[in-house]
């Protein structure tokens, strides 16, 4: 019998020693998430996993978000690309799913909602409107002629143009250059304290990357592995990293890293279906993968649409990018928690 249980301090080896193996997991999965929420968030995080025969068959990692911005909501998992089920059974899938349900129901949510990468249920409505990109790495020349002519040449014009690449261990020449990018675009940054977390929950597989040119920060990038992945993620430049191509011998300086590493797979992260970030990863040579959300509607009636294209955030996004960095930083947080 498929037995579902609430994870607990204790659990987190036997839940990640699952997410290491079973096929349908990703970083995202990592019992760490919900740490890291728990400690740097209001949101209440309900981690499921499905046993049978003391064994670990299926985990469902769940996050209780009530926000002013985007109503009330149950999500696998904020803040990530990727989650609802990870499982080795159909039943232990059926019986997370009929939990969540469940949960959802006795939290009185808005609406469920579970990040797929591939469709898990298909009588629950759905979004696809994102693609995830991500490609094997090969050696730098198999990497370059991977992509299309064009960013071959940006990416030669960026290597001729003097910068250097660290790993850091720090979190402020990182944090001022994502900070300042993210405000430039219109949304709020996420607290310094939950970059802390990040760092000091996943440790080793979490690294910052920081491209100098003369000496001074200008892209930044917080990158997770996971088995034979690199996955950057939270990436950012100065408005000067336009012109020196700074973001992409960032990029590339990973790419290479990772190459060097062994590592079999570049995750470039999901971006919204025909938008420029998405025309850019596929001139690196990446197919877009459409991502399937599902929802199970419960006090809602309709699908949520938080997308920054929304109308009603026009307005908010364009005050947001004339802030001035600090009072961005400071405010960014409070809001942020919300964009989950």
């Amino acid at each position: 019998m498929v037995v579902i249980k609430p994870l607990n301090l204790k659990e987190h080896d036997r839940w990640d020693q699952f997410v290491a193996t079973c096929e349908d997991a990703t970083f995202f999965h990592r019992a760490g998430w919900k740490s890291v929420i728990e400690s740097t968030t209001d949101h209440t995080p309900y981690y499921l996993y499905a046993e049978q025969d003391g064994q670990i068959c299926g985990i469902l990692p769940l996050v209780e978000v009530k926000s002013l911005l985007f109503g009330h909501s149950l999500v696998s998992t904020p803040f990530c690309v990727y989650g609802g089920v990870a499982s080795t059974s159909g039943a232990a899938t059926a019986k997370l799913l009929d939990h969540a349900k469940t949960l959802a129901k006795t939290l009185r949510v808005d609406y469920l909602e579970l990040r797929h990468r591939h469709a898990k249920t298909p009588d629950w409505p759905a979004k696809s409107k994102h693609a995830t990109f991500r490609r094997p790495l090969s050696d730098d020349d198999g990497n370059l002629q991977a992509m299309k002519r064009k960013q071959r040449a940006v990416i030669r014009q960026a290597i001729s143009n003097d910068h250097t690449a660290t790993i850091e261990t720090g979190l402020d020449p990182f944090f001022h250059v994502y900070s300042t990018s993210v405000r430039n675009l219109g949304t709020p940054v996420f607290s310094r304290r939950f970059f802390q977390a990040l760092q000091a929950v996943f440790k080793h597989d979490c690294e910052i990357l920081t491209i100098h040119h003369q000496g001074r920060p200008v892209s930044s990038l917080m990158s997770f592995y996971f088995r034979d992945e690199v996955l950057p993620y939270y990436g950012g430049g100065l408005p000067e990293s336009r012109s020196l191509k700074s973001m992409d011998f960032m990029y590339w300086n990973l790419m290479q890293r990772a190459t060097a590493k062994g590592l079999a797979t570049y995750d470039f992260g999901r971006s919204k279906i025909d938008s420029g970030p998405y025309h850019y990863k596929r001139h690196w040579g990446f197919e877009p993968e459409p991502l399937c959300y599902e929802y199970h509607l419960v006090k809602a009636t309709q699908l949520p649409d938080n997308s920054p294209n929304n109308p009603k955030y026009r307005y908010f996004i364009k005050l947001w990018q004339r802030l001035p960095l600090g009072l961005s930083q400071q405010l960014g947080p409070y809001l942020s928690k919300n964009l989950a």
